[in-house]
């Protein structure tokens, strides 16, 4: 055994066979990053030894994980997650070729025991994992007679695991020409497989008939903003920039929110103006104009974000927290943002809502409108808002401030 199998790894006690049961889905995303954190850190001073770290995390994966619930999503999330950090590892690590052929057959034996695919990203890019064109070639070799005999064979319904992996290798191994003649036999084409032909045509210089290709992998269940990204970059990577953002700029913007997929395009294309990428986006999403408040925020445009606030919905706490963090910067906007807060919240919009997240809207108004010496003003603008429907959230606005408003009347009757 060699000194870096034994090596005293902290994470395989923590990923025993069944070592989670069916609510642990949370603890297991945590060990999931430690594990991961703690082979990055060996990584770093003996990169064999990391990648036999990784390559015994990603074995353990499916044991460890069978029987806890993944219908949320976040745990096959967390294992996308992790394999992104590891296959590079092994990818790159400085092995010689018995040490890596060891590390292959046992991440294939891995995917053969995986109950539900948690292991795909690693026959997608099996091609790297080999590290070397020669250990490619030779996957290949072994690969392609199954999958030229699957997408041949006229009886429907065949499928053979390997067939990402062996793709990857013939990509790997600079067999471009066979790739694509292999794909041909596909009697259902789809992205997943077809993304492989993109990139082979890239490696050959044949960048339009790369976006014609990707372009022709559209269809029924295709990601359209996947293929949208790929012809993107291509068209980059060919120093056209503007056709690319008119093209698939907007469509391939990504991100879990709105100022996200803004900053991916901002980023991208930094010769753009961001107001008018920003006027573009927006015009995207008819009807959610209120949902890039936030952006317009940041980019300081005040004016367009309170008209985006009040075009369509938005947030009312992210209204309330513009109006706190703004209020001794820019009390205009502030209280403008507290505003559009109150009428969202009197019109049933926002995310368990409570009485709390009125209050603390209706306070933020008064501490703007203290600082503008508007009190009197945004006070009527208030009543006049609370009472200008008797619907079931209009009522609830108007019972969660009674008391603040009755407060407000007593002191300014004793102060006159």
């Amino acid at each position: 055994m060699s000194k870096h199998e034994k090596h005293n790894w902290i994470f395989p006690a923590r990923f025993r066979t069944g070592a989670y049961s069916w609510k642990a889905s949370r603890l297991a995303c945590q060990r999931l990053r430690e594990a991961v954190s703690e082979i990055k850190k060996a990584t770093k001073k003996d990169p064999v030894l990391g990648a036999e770290g990784a390559a015994r995390l990603i074995e353990k994966i499916w044991p460890a994980l069978e029987h806890v619930d993944s219908s949320s999503g976040a745990l096959g999330s967390a294992v996308n997650k992790a394999l992104d950090a590891l296959i590079p590892i092994i990818a790159n690590a400085p092995a010689d070729e018995k040490t890596r052929d060891k590390w292959l057959d046992r991440l294939w034996q891995a995917m053969a025991d995986d109950g539900v695919d948690y292991l795909s990203p690693v026959g997608d890019r099996w091609g790297e994992l080999c590290g070397s064109p020669e250990v490619a070639k030779r996957w290949a070799d072994e690969l392609v007679s199954p999958l030229r005999a699957c997408w041949t064979d006229p009886n429907p319904g065949g499928y053979f695991h390997g067939a990402t992996a062996c793709l990857s290798c013939l990509l790997a191994a600079g067999r471009y020409q066979e790739l694509l003649e292999l794909l041909e036999l596909d009697h259902h084409p789809m992205w997943h497989y077809r993304r492989y032909g993109v990139e082979a045509l890239r490696a050959l210089g044949r960048k339009a008939e790369a976006v014609q290709y990707a372009e022709a992998s559209r269809g029924l269940n295709q990601p359209d903003s996947v293929i949208d990204r790929a012809c993107e970059e291509i068209l980059i990577s060919s120093g056209l920039h503007e056709e690319a953002y008119q093209r698939y700029g907007l469509s391939a913007a990504v991100g879990n929110s709105y100022i996200a997929r803004f900053r991916s395009v901002a980023k991208r294309y930094p010769m753009k103006d961001k107001l008018q990428i920003l006027t573009d986006l927006i015009a995207t999403t008819p009807g959610e104009e209120g949902k890039w408040f936030a952006t317009a925020r940041e980019l300081e445009l005040y004016d367009l974000a309170l008209e985006l606030a009040n075009r369509s919905p938005c947030d009312p706490k992210t209204l309330t927290r513009a109006a706190r963090d703004y209020l001794d910067t820019a009390p205009e906007f502030a209280l403008d943002s507290a505003m559009a807060a109150l009428r969202w919240l009197s019109e049933g919009w926002g995310y368990e809502v409570t009485s709390v997240d009125v209050v603390e809207a209706y306070d933020r108004v008064m501490d703007a409108a203290a600082r503008l010496n508007n009190i009197d003003d945004v006070t009527e603008r208030i009543r006049q808002l609370a009472e200008a429907s008797d619907n079931a959230s209009t009522q609830f606005v108007r019972q969660a401030l009674q008391e603040r408003m009755r407060a407000y009347r007593i002191g300014n009757s004793t102060v006159a």
